[in-house]
């Protein structure tokens, strides 16, 4: 569907003169709309200087795998002359095969970021033609459309030949947002750029290794670190409101795990000392969630270590290694889908105990407060639909429970028959994600809701955290169309 062309974002610009320049934290400013690459001369003028020695290279080689010879189940099919001329652009053309939905245009950015970052390593032999394009296209706004769903290829193979197609001027590009597309070559022309031509190798090396995976990982970590931060403000605040028994926030009990001090430390710091508890001990749901949160932080971490390895580390196939094309496994993605799913299981996790704990809230044994956290129980229902809608978002979620790199699949004839999923592995993630900030909505309106009943929240630090949260909200504990409140909560943690 054509649309109003995109537009350019004014952003900082980032000069690079080495490729480290670009990290993880670098990609995501970009993905904000908050920085926009470009090269330095001395960058620009190393890579060409090691394109010009790929090239030599090239020409003794022999065959070099999607150069001289076709790809996957057809390297063994040496190409003429002629057709190696136009073998980097006609890669692109029969692997376009997504649609949509396509990523949003963050999404679009931190990808076209994470493949100039392969390509600044060097590995690749590139020009910095082809880099500076890519940079041109996050500063002017001409984002590929990138299909969000998996697709059963080793790699990224169909997503990047769309990526490459849309430098090209023969694909497509987001129309201002994720939903609608116009013609590359249109948004090229109105952008001031021609269409792209390909050199030698510079086709294969476009839709090798993993960078939609590495850039959803890097957005993935940020956003699952959001989601972490906001969910000691509930927990917090539910532990204050419950009365419930410190004990578990105790430092000693986390000896020899500095995370798990950390997030108790933090929690006990807003939900203060507390007086004499409710009951002697609170439900597991609260007495396990400094364990879970702890959990989530170290898969957190782990993943954007995960990411940084995959902007540092070889990722052509063939890489241009000291001289020599080097076959790789590169494009492959099992550390990136990995550690995505231990992100994802470990967002379920704390999603399915908030709901757990909202739903100990509504218990006037607990909370202290009537039935169902209602003003007037019977005649008002109070908040137990807004459990069941929480109880409803954590049951569809165990079904992102399943590990995308178990179960692999053969295609292109048997030359690919192991995938790693990891595009699956970020969709995932990017669902846990969502997942678990409605939950964490849903708990906010019921924390709300029972500061409106004239329940205690804790310290004055953590007041001030919920009032800037729930900022808006009616004042009244009377029944409502609650999925309103919850929507506006929703959009404010995404936010």
């Amino acid at each position: 569907m054509a649309g109003e062309g995109p537009a350019a974002i004014p952003a900082a610009q980032l000069r690079l003169d080495e490729a480290a320049g670009l990290d993880a934290r670098a990609v995501l400013a970009i993905a904000r709309g908050e920085l926009a690459p470009s090269l330095g001369g001395g960058l620009a003028r190393r890579l060409d200087e090691g394109r010009a020695v790929m090239l030599a290279a090239l020409d003794g080689a022999g065959p070099v795998y999607g150069v001289t010879t076709g790809m996957g189940a057809l390297a063994g099919h040496e190409l003429t002359q002629s057709a190696r001329a136009g073998q980097s652009e006609a890669l692109m053309t029969a692997r376009s095969v997504g649609g949509p939905p396509w990523l949003r245009p963050a999404e679009a950015r931190a990808v076209l970021a994470t493949r100039l970052r392969s390509f600044l390593n060097g590995d690749a032999g590139v020009s910095a033609q082809l880099c500076g394009r890519l940079a041109d296209s996050i500063t002017l706004g001409v984002l590929p459309a990138l299909p969000r769903r998996p697709m059963g290829v080793a790699g990224e193979i169909i997503g990047l030949a769309h990526l490459g197609a849309a430098l090209l001027g023969t694909g497509d590009v987001l129309a201002g947002n994720a939903r609608t597309t116009m013609p590359a070559r249109r948004a090229l022309s109105r952008a001031g750029l021609a269409p792209l031509r390909l050199g030698p190798k510079e086709g294969v090396a476009l839709i090798q290794g993993v960078p939609m995976t590495t850039a959803l990982a890097v957005l993935a970590a940020a956003d699952a670190r959001k989601v972490l931060r906001q969910a000691v403000i509930v927990v917090a605040a539910e532990f204050a409101i419950a009365g419930a028994a410190r004990d578990v926030l105790d430092t000693r009990l986390a000896r020899g795990d500095a995370v798990l001090a950390g997030i108790t430390t933090r929690l006990r710091d807003l939900a203060g000392p507390g007086g004499r508890p409710r009951a002697l001990q609170p439900p597991v749901s609260f007495r396990a969630a400094p364990q879970v949160l702890a959990h989530l932080d170290r898969t957190i971490g782990a993943l954007g270590a995960a990411a940084g390895r995959a902007l540092d580390g070889v990722s052509d196939s063939p890489a241009f290694l000291d001289g020599q094309f080097v076959g790789s496994a590169g494009f492959y993605g099992y550390d990136l889908a990995a550690h995505l799913h231990a992100v994802t299981v470990a967002l379920i996790g704390a999603a399915e105990l908030g709901a757990t704990r909202l739903h100990r809230l509504l218990d006037p044994a607990v909370s202290g407060l009537g039935p169902q956290l209602s003003a007037r129980p019977g005649p008002q229902a109070g908040l137990s639909p807004v459990h069941k809608r929480a109880v409803g978002v954590t049951h569809g979620l165990r079904r992102q429970a399943a590990p995308s790199v178990i179960g692999p699949v053969e295609t292109s004839a048997g030359q690919e028959d192991a995938q790693s999923f990891s595009l699956e592995a970020a969709q995932s993630c990017r669902i846990a994600l969502e997942g678990a900030t409605e939950v964490l909505a849903c708990e906010l309106l019921a924390i709300h809701q029972a500061r409106c009943l004239g329940a205690q929240a804790g310290t004055a630090a953590l007041r001030a955290e919920l009032d800037v949260l729930t900022a808006g909200l009616p004042g009244s504990p009377r029944d409502r169309p609650w999925g309103r409140d919850i929507e506006r909560l929703r959009e404010r943690l995404s936010g």
